[in-house]
C-alpha cells in the first residue's frame, strides 16, 4: 500500500515528475483517510485489541511517512553543488510512535537525525532544512499533531545526558526513512552512552517523574474518574516500566525477561508476563475508545464516558451489577495489577543490573528472632526464611518495618506481591489474627492497609474483602472506590487519634481519647461498606458479616456486637443530622432511644466524622460539622439524664426568658410586643441572640414601614451566609426566596420558615457558594438581596432566570438520578415530613417547594444535603389548618407534584419514577 501511494505521488506516468503539491495533498488526505477508517472499522468490530490496533496503526502511518518522506525528495532537489554534497538526514520515529504503538488522535514524534563528515558533526544544511519544513507542513496540513526535533547524532547525545525526558524519547527511536547508516552511528553511540552514565541514574529520574506524576494525576489507582494513561495504575506506569527493562538490557518487549536464560536470569515468570500483556492491552483498548468517542485526544474516563466505553466493550448487567460497575471494577483490578507489578519488576531489574544487594545480619536478636535482616538499610527477610512456607512472616515484616521506622525493601515487596494468595493459610490463625488488628489500629495503620491491599494480602486474608476492591458506586458523591475509601476513612481515625484534626473536628478530636471501644471503632471502619455491590441494604448485610469477621479475627463477643451494632447504624448520625430537625424534641428522644448507651454515641459520631471525611474533599465542610456537634450534644444530654428535651411549654418559656434578657435596654411594652409575635416553633428554632437580632430588625421595619427587609450575615465559623428574610407571609413566599437565592449562584445547606402573629414571615436561610463555603463577596450580597425584593415584586422572572444559569459538565449527565418521594407522619409529633430525592439541578428546591405550596401546605423547616448530583431535601409541613397531612387522597396528590416538580422539563426520558410511603 506504501509502495502505491509512494508510486501515485511520484506520478511515472508524468515521466516521473511529482505531483504538484495540491494534488499530492489530496492524494494525502484519501490515503491518510482510509487508513484511519480501516482502524477504527476493525477495531470497533472486534476484531483487534486497542494494542494491536495500536500497532497496525503506527505500521501504516509509517507507510503514509515514508511516501511524504520521498516525495519531498523528488520535490526538493539540492541547488547547486554544494548542497548536492551536504549529509544526508536520518527520519527516525521516537517516542510513543518510536515504541511502534499509535492511538487515533496522538502525537507523531518525529527526529530528524544528521551527521557530519569524518565522524564529526555538523547541522543541517539549507536543503535539509527546506526538506524538513516542506515534510512538517504537509503533515501539518493533513491535521496531524507532529512533535519534532533536528539534532545532530552529538546534539542527541548530549541532550540525553542531561534531560531524562530526552534520555526516554531516544530510547524508542526507531528507523524510518532517509539514511541507515546515521541512525545506526546514533544507535551505537547511545548504547555506549547509556553504558556510560549507569541505570541509576534512569531509575532515579523515571522514579521522581513518575511521583511528581501521580500528584498531579491521581496517587490512587482507585480515583473513580482514573486518568488512564498519566495516573496511578495507567498507562504511563506500564510504559515507565518498559523504559527501564529497555535500559538495563535493551529488551524490546517484557517477554523476554521470562526464563532462566534471559536477561536478568528470569526476573519474570509466565505469569506475571501474561499479566502485564493483559494490562497493555487493556487499558490500550480503553484509549482507543476513549478516543473514537470523543473524536480527540481524550485520556480521562468521566462518569458521562464510563458507561459508554463499558457497553463497546461489552461490559453488560450481571446479576446486582451494572455493566458500568462491572467495567470500572475491571479497570480498578486492572490498574492495581499494573501498580503491583510495578513493585515486583522494578527492584528486580535494579538488582539484576547492578548486582544484589549486601544483606546484614540483623543489628539485634529481636529482629533475627523474628525473621529478617536488613539490605540497604531496609527490612528484609533474612536467609533461608519465606513467605511462601512462613506465610505470617508477611504480616510481621510488615509490623516489624512500622515499630522500627523502617522501610521494607522492594525485594521484600516483590515476595510479599508473589506470595499474597498465601494469606489463606493465615485465616483463623491466632498470631496472625493479633498482628492485623495491631497493624489496624495501631500507628499510620492506613498506610500499612493500603500496603497490603495494594499487594492483594487483603482479598486474600479476607474474602469479603475482595468483592470491595475496585467496586466503583456510579456517583459524582465518592471520589474514591470502596475499598480505597475505607482505608481513607482508617487514616482519618488516625488523624483524630493523633490530634491532628482538632481544628476541622473538635469534638471528634476529644471524643477519640474517651473511648472504652476503640478496637471495636477501628474494625467498625474497616467493615462498613463491606457489603457494598450485594444488593439490599449494606448496613444490614455488613452487620451480619462483621458477626463473622471479628470473632475470626480474635475478638470478644462483647466487641463483635459493638462492631456488628456500629455497621448496622453508621448512617444514623448523619442522616438525622442533614434529613431531620434537630430542634425537633422527638427528632432527639428517637435517637436516643435507640442509641441508649453514650459510650455508642461517642463511637457514632466518630465514625460518622471519619466516614464522611473520606467520602472526598469537598463533601466535609464547616456547616455540616455544626450540625454533628449540635446533635451530638442534644443526644448526650438526654443520655445523660440532662434535660435538653424538657416539656415543650418549659423550654418556650426559657427561650422566651432569655430573649428579654437580651432585650433589658428596650421598653418593657415592646418586649412584650415582641414576644408575642412567635408561635412555639420560632421560639424553639433559635438561640436568645439570634432572637435579640430578629426584635431589632422587626423593630426598623416597623419604623421605615419597609413591606422587604433582608438580612445578610457570614458565618465563618460554619463556612455558610446566614439570610434573613422578613416580609408579608403569602403562598409560593419560600419558592420564590429559594429560586432568587439560585439566580443568585447561592445553594441553600438549610432553612427555617415562621409566619409570626401579626401576618408576617420571618424567613431564614443558610446559603453557600459553588464551592461549599460562605457565599460572601460585597457585590453578591448586594445582588443577592436585589434578586429577593425581585421576586417577592414579581419584577424577575424567576423560571426563566434559573434556565439561564450554568448548567452542570457534559461528564456528570451520565450519572443518573431517579425521582423518589417518602412520606412519614411518625418522625414528628408535629408535622409531615417529606422527604425528596432527585438529580441536583439550578432551581430545584425552588420547584419543590411551589409544588408543595401548590398543594395548599405551609413550610416550617427544610433541611437540604446534596451528594455529588444527587439532592436529598427535607421538608417539615402542615396544613392550613395546622395539622399533619394525614388524608390518602390528599398524599398522593402531593406525592405526584412532586415527582413532576423533580423531573426537569428537559428530561422526558429520564428513569422511571418512583413513589414511597411511609405509613400516614
Amino acid at each position: 500500500m506504501a509502495a502505491d501511494l509512494v508510486a501515485a505521488l511520484l506520478a511515472p506516468d508524468r515521466g516521473g515528475a511529482p505531483l504538484p503539491r495540491d494534488q499530492a495533498l489530496g492524494l494525502l488526505r484519501r490515503h491518510l483517510g482510509l487508513l484511519q477508517a480501516r482502524v477504527q472499522e476493525s477495531f470497533e468490530a472486534r476484531q483487534l485489541s486497542g494494542l494491536a490496533a495500536a500497532r497496525w496503526l503506527a505500521a501504516l502511518m509509517d507507510g503514509l511517512v515514508q511516501a511524504i518522506h520521498a516525495y519531498t525528495a523528488a520535490m526538493v532537489p539540492p541547488r547547486g553543488a554544494a548542497e548536492a554534497e551536504e549529509a544526508p538526514f536520518a527520519l527516525v520515529a521516537t517516542g510513543g510512535y518510536g515504541r511502534g504503538v499509535l492511538a487515533p488522535y496522538s502525537d507523531i514524534d518525529l527526529l530528524f537525525l544528521t551527521p557530519g563528515p569524518a565522524g564529526e558533526d555538523r547541522p543541517i544544511g539549507p536543503r535539509g532544512r527546506r526538506a524538513v519544513e516542506f515534510m512538517l507542513y504537509l503533515l501539518w496540513d493533513l491535521g496531524l499533531k507532529v512533535g519534532h526535533a533536528t539534532r545532530t547524532v552529538a546534539e542527541c547525545i548530549e541532550d540525553a545526558r542531561a534531560d531524562a525526558t530526552v534520555q526516554t524519547a531516544l530510547l524508542d527511536a526507531r528507523f524510518l526513512a532517509g539514511e541507515r547508516a546515521v541512525f545506526d552511528r546514533f544507535a551505537e553511540d547511545f548504547a555506549r552512552a547509556r553504558a556510560e552514565w549507569g541505570l541509576g541514574q534512569f531509575l532515579a529520574a523515571k522514579r521522581a517523574e513518575r511521583l511528581e506524576r501521580h500528584k498531579r494525576y491521581g496517587d490512587s489507582p482507585f480515583l473513580v474518574e482514573p486518568h488512564i494513561k498519566e495516573g496511578r495504575g495507567g498507562l504511563r506506569d506500564l510504559q515507565t516500566l518498559y523504559w527501564i527493562a529497555r535500559y538495563a538490557f535493551g529488551v524490546q518487549k517484557m517477554p523476554e525477561l521470562v526464563g532462566p536464560d534471559s536477561p536478568g536470569g528470569g526476573i519474570l515468570t509466565e505469569q506475571e508476563a501474561k499479566a502485564i500483556r493483559r494490562a497493555w492491552s487493556f487499558l490500550w483498548t480503553v484509549r482507543f475508545h476513549l478516543h473514537y468517542v470523543t473524536g480527540r485526544a481524550e485520556e480521562r474516563l468521566t462518569f458521562d464516558l464510563q458507561p459508554v466505553v463499558g457497553a463497546r466493550m461489552g461490559y453488560t448487567r450481571h446479576g446486582l451489577q451494572d455493566g458500568v460497575e462491572r467495567f470500572m471494577k475491571h479497570f480498578f483490578l486492572t490498574a492495581r495489577d499494573t501498580v503491583r507489578l510495578t513493585r515486583l519488576l522494578e527492584p528486580a531489574i535494579e538488582r539484576a543490573a547492578l548486582g544484589p544487594p549486601a544483606v546484614l545480619p540483623a543489628p539485634d536478636k529481636t529482629l533475627s528472632r523474628a525473621g529478617f535482616a536488613l539490605a540497604d538499610g531496609k527490612l528484609i527477610a533474612a536467609p533461608g526464611r519465606d513467605f511462601g512456607r512462613e506465610p505470617v512472616l508477611m504480616l510481621r515484616l510488615v509490623r516489624m518495618a512500622r515499630d522500627r521506622g523502617l522501610e521494607i525493601h522492594p525485594l521484600a515487596l516483590r515476595a510479599l506481591i508473589r506470595n499474597a494468595r498465601c494469606a489463606v493459610a493465615l485465616r483463623g490463625d491466632e498470631e496472625a489474627s493479633a498482628i492485623f488488628l495491631d497493624l489496624l489500629t495501631g500507628r499510620d495503620g492506613a498506610r500499612w492497609l493500603r500496603a497490603l491491599n495494594e499487594a492483594g494480602f487483603l482479598s486474600r486474608y479476607l474474602p469479603d474483602w475482595a468483592r470491595i476492591v475496585g467496586l466503583m458506586q456510579f456517583d459524582t458523591y465518592h471520589v474514591f472506590t470502596v475499598d480505597e475509601h475505607t482505608i481513607e476513612a482508617i487514616g482519618v481515625l488516625g488523624q483524630l487519634d493523633r490530634g491532628d484534626l482538632v481544628e476541622v473536628a473538635p469534638v471528634a478530636s476529644e471524643l477519640i481519647g474517651q473511648l472504652q471501644s476503640r478496637r471495636a471503632l477501628y474494625m467498625a471502619v474497616l467493615l462498613h461498606d463491606i457489603a457494598k455491590g450485594r444488593g439490599g441494604d449494606h448496613s444490614e448485610l455488613g452487620a451480619r458479616i462483621a458477626q463473622e469477621i471479628c470473632p475470626a479475627l480474635g475478638m470478644t463477643p462483647e466487641e463483635t456486637e459493638t462492631v456488628s451494632w456500629l455497621v448496622l447504624h453508621h448512617l444514623l448520625i448523619s442522616q438525622t443530622a442533614f434529613k431531620r430537625d434537630i430542634e425537633d424534641p422527638k427528632t432527639i428522644l428517637d435517637i436516643a432511644d435507640l442509641i441508649q448507651s453514650p459510650e455508642r454515641l461517642r463511637l457514632l459520631l466518630v465514625l460518622t466524622v471519619a466516614d464522611m471525611r473520606a467520602v472526598g474533599p469537598k463533601v466535609w465542610n464547616n456547616w455540616k460539622a455544626t450540625l454533628l456537634r449540635e446533635l451530638y450534644w442534644r443526644v448526650a444530654e438526654v443520655l445523660a439524664g440532662g434535660l435538653s428535651v424538657p416539656e415543650r411549654d418549659l423550654r418556650v418559656t426559657q427561650a422566651k426568658q432569655a430573649a428579654a434578657a437580651m432585650l433589658a435596654d428596650w421598653p418593657e411594652e415592646e418586649v412584650r410586643r415582641f414576644l408575642a409575635l412567635g408561635y412555639p416553633g420560632y421560639w424553639l428554632s433559635f438561640d436568645p441572640e439570634t432572637h435579640a437580632r430578629h426584635a431589632h430588625l422587626i423593630r426598623e421595619a416597623a419604623a421605615a414601614d419597609a413591606p422587604l427587609t433582608v438580612r445578610t450575615r457570614v458565618l465563618e465559623a460554619r463556612s455558610v451566609t446566614e439570610v434573613t428574610v422578613y416580609a408579608a407571609d403569602h403562598p409560593g413566599l419560600f419558592s420564590r426566596i429559594a429560586g432568587a437565592l439560585a439566580v443568585a449562584g447561592a445553594s441553600i445547606v438549610d432553612a427555617r420558615i415562621h409566619t409570626l402573629t401579626n401576618g408576617m414571615a420571618l424567613d431564614t436561610f443558610w446559603v453557600q457558594d459553588a464551592a461549599g463555603g460562605a457565599f460572601d463577596a460585597p457585590h453578591r450580597l448586594a445582588r443577592l438581596s436585589v434578586l429577593i425584593e425581585q421576586a417577592l415584586s414579581g419584577r424577575l422572572r424567576v423560571a426563566e432566570e434559573i434556565r439561564k444559569v450554568r448548567r452542570e459538565p457534559a461528564r456528570l449527565r451520565a450519572v443518573t438520578v431517579p425521582p423518589r418521594v417518602v412520606i412519614d407522619n411518625h418522625a414528628s409529633n408535629t408535622h409531615t415530613v417529606i422527604e425528596v430525592n432527585g438529580r441536583d439541578r439550578p432551581g430545584l428546591l425552588h420547584d419543590v417547594t411551589a409544588a408543595i405550596s401548590a398543594q395548599g401546605l405551609q413550610i416550617a423547616s427544610a433541611h437540604i444535603t446534596t451528594y455529588g448530583v444527587r439532592a436529598v431535601d427535607v421538608f417539615y409541613v402542615k396544613d392550613v389548618f395546622g395539622l399533619k397531612v394525614e388524608n390518602e387522597r390528599k398524599l398522593a396528590a402531593l406525592r405526584e407534584a412532586l415527582l413532576e416538580a423533580l423531573t426537569p422539563p428537559e428530561a422526558e426520558a429520564a428513569a422511571p419514577r418512583q413513589a414511597v410511603a411511609g405509613a400516614a
